[in-house]
């Protein structure tokens, strides 16, 4: 595996939440740069260092609401 990819959402109560699209795993932080270091963390815990990826792709996913 080359890269993996993490959705980014905004948190309800705050922060950022992250979700990966192909292994199972999920962080949060409350801000990018704490983010960033989760996001590492959790991957090289998940995955062997011979098997971690190269890259890790961040998607932003925001919801915006506007009256009709």
């Amino acid at each position: 595996m080359n890269e993996i990819i993490f959705i980014i959402e905004q948190a309800p109560e705050g922060g950022f939440t992250a979700r990966a699209l192909s292994a199972s795993i999920v962080t949060e932080a409350d801000d990018m740069a704490s983010l960033h270091q989760q996001i590492r963390d959790a991957v090289a815990c998940h995955f062997e260092p011979e098997k971690k990826p190269k890259l890790i792709r961040l998607h932003f996913v925001r919801e915006e609401v506007i009256a009709a």
